[in-house]
């Protein structure tokens, strides 16, 4: 190579190399970062917040999706009528936010088989809902083991509840979401036998950032225990060192996931500036995979 010619694509990269955007693309022709989203649960940041406030607030901080929860002041339940329901579909058509899903409260552990019955029926009214507003999911969980039942029994019940709830969901285009919650229940091993005894592949997980995703054998041993059965992820404040975020974007990158790593976060008196913040922290986070 000519010295001059040498010289000026040096002085090239080196340019370039100071750029930021310049940075970036070269990341990304290299295939670093990811191709997560951003949503927000509205427990319990939003959860005062009617429809066009959170359609509102996620467009000027750049969140893509939302997860409205049960019993917030949005009121998206399974009283609206057709009319409603359409109203809501169509207010987030007309908007670049994503109906990521809705957010129950129903689970399946109870040993009290009425109370069972009366929650799966009640799951699939949500369902019907979450169709009929334009969501793509609904959340359910189980919350516990209760005492004094066996933990196989307790988990073959959940597991074959959600399989129901699974099938029926699969004729509305809705996935079922199980949130790892509950005491005992949210352990990633048991997650994963609940998900081995539902057995259905329109049911998986919501991870839940819980600090108890380091124990026992370690991070990487539970997040491989049921990396394939994400299908969204909750997450808590960014900057808790305590928890391995950047391990869990690693990890999610690593299996293809790109749907949606949602904010569930307390609620503040000036959002906005909130939102932005963790916005910030989210893409750097990604950037630095």
């Amino acid at each position: 190579m000519k010295r001059r010619t040498m010289l000026a694509s040096l002085a090239a990269g080196a340019t370039a190399l100071t750029r930021p955007s310049a940075m970036m693309a070269q990341a990304a022709a290299s295939g670093s970062g990811a191709s997560f989203k951003l949503g927000l649960v509205t427990y319990n940041l939003a959860k005062d917040w009617d429809l066009d406030t959170i359609i509102a607030n996620c467009s000027k901080t750049g969140f893509q999706g939302v997860e409205l929860r049960t019993t917030h002041a949005h009121k998206v339940e399974v009283n609206l009528n057709k009319a409603q329901r359409a109203e809501v579909k169509k207010k987030f058509e007309d908007s670049p936010i994503e109906l990521i899903g809705l957010g129950s409260a129903f689970d399946f552990h109870t040993p009290d088989q009425d109370k069972l019955k009366r929650d799966i029926e009640a799951t699939k009214e949500y369902i019907v809902l979450a169709h009929d507003v334009g969501g793509g999911g609904v959340k359910v969980r189980p919350n516990g083991l209760p005492d004094g039942i066996p933990k196989e029994k307790t988990i073959a019940q959940i597991g074959s509840s959600l399989r129901e709830i699974g099938a029926f969901a699969s004729d509305y285009g809705i996935q079922i979401r199980v949130e790892m919650h509950g005491s005992k229940t949210s352990e990633p091993p048991n997650m994963r036998a609940i998900m081995d005894a539902a057995d259905h592949p329109n049911v998986g997980l919501c991870w839940n950032s819980n600090a108890l995703d380091v124990d026992g054998q370690g991070w990487d041993y539970n997040f491989n225990l049921c990396k394939d059965k994400i299908f969204s992820a909750h997450m808590r404040d960014l900057y808790d060192e305590e928890y391995p975020y950047r391990k869990l974007y690693q990890g999610l990158k690593g299996v293809g996931f790109t749907g949606f790593t949602m904010a569930e976060i307390q609620e503040s008196s000036d959002p906005i500036r909130v939102m932005n913040y963790y916005r910030g922290m989210w893409k750097a986070l990604q950037n630095l995979l």
